[in-house]
């Protein structure tokens, strides 16, 4: 019996077939192309956060280790579930634009956009400013794989969700120990383990000039009054003969 995800599922497929070519090949491309621009943005991430607080590198650590996880949850679901491909499940609808998955690769919830979704909320947690760009690329990265033919849309919608809600729980829970964790390694001894956990805020930016300290001037010369030899008197003048040779100099 058909239900309205199938009808929805045609719906898109047969919107799928009307775009040109090289539209179709941009959406099989990117199904794949955006995980692995979420890995790159994950090492930059960590990159940036290594001069940052403990507890924004562990963030930026946990963001990939907790995608890790939802796709694993969403793996172990999927064998749970059995939910056949639409490919080969929905009657009446067109090839999908890439092969169907073979039988017993299982449909629910979808892969891809779990690890979207995981991917996005992290990178959001750990570089709030690219949540911009992380959230619509998971979006469409799980309408690709409607589009071209291999997942229902509530496969994808579920998926987002689930990746997201497993991201943001475990990055709240873990962030305080592995702080401490980041913490204690950058106070290693080993090279390669503070080399990964960064010198922190403040540090490893060059040497820092600190000037000498400047010597204290000289006091300035005091005059002194003029020697005067007492032979010198001169008593029918009642004055003293004044001998300027003898001033210091």
């Amino acid at each position: 019996m058909d239900t309205m995800t199938d009808d929805l599922y045609r719906d898109i497929t047969e919107f799928a077939h009307d775009t040109p070519s090289w539209f179709q090949h941009l959406a099989e491309v990117w199904t794949e192309l955006g995980l692995l621009l979420f890995g790159v943005l994950f090492i930059v991430a960590w990159w940036r956060a290594r001069r940052g607080d403990p507890r924004a590198l562990a963030v930026a650590v946990l963001a990939p280790l907790a995608t890790a996880v939802a796709y694993v949850c969403s793996e172990l679901a999927k064998s749970a579930i059995d939910e056949e491909r639409p490919c080969r499940a929905v009657s009446g609808a067109l090839r999908p634009l890439v092969e169907c998955p073979p039988h017993g690769d299982w449909s629910f919830p979808s892969n891809h956009s779990t690890i979207a979704g995981a991917a996005a909320i992290g990178l959001a947690l750990a570089w709030p400013r690219i949540a911009a760009l992380t959230v619509p690329m998971a979006v469409l990265m799980a309408f690709s794989r409607v589009f071209v033919g291999v997942h229902y849309p509530h496969d994808v919608a579920v998926g987002l969700v689930f990746g997201a809600l497993i991201v943001f729980l475990l990055v709240r829970i873990a962030t305080r120990p592995v702080a401490r964790i980041t913490l204690a390694m950058r106070g290693s001894s080993t090279g390669i383990v503070k080399w990964f956990a960064g010198p922190g805020p403040g540090r490893g930016r060059g040497r820092v000039h600190i000037p000498a300290p400047s010597p204290a001037p000289a006091p300035a010369p005091t005059r002194q009054p003029p020697v005067y030899d007492p032979a010198a008197y001169d008593p029918p003048t009642m004055t003293i003969r004044r001998d300027d040779t003898q001033q210091p100099r």
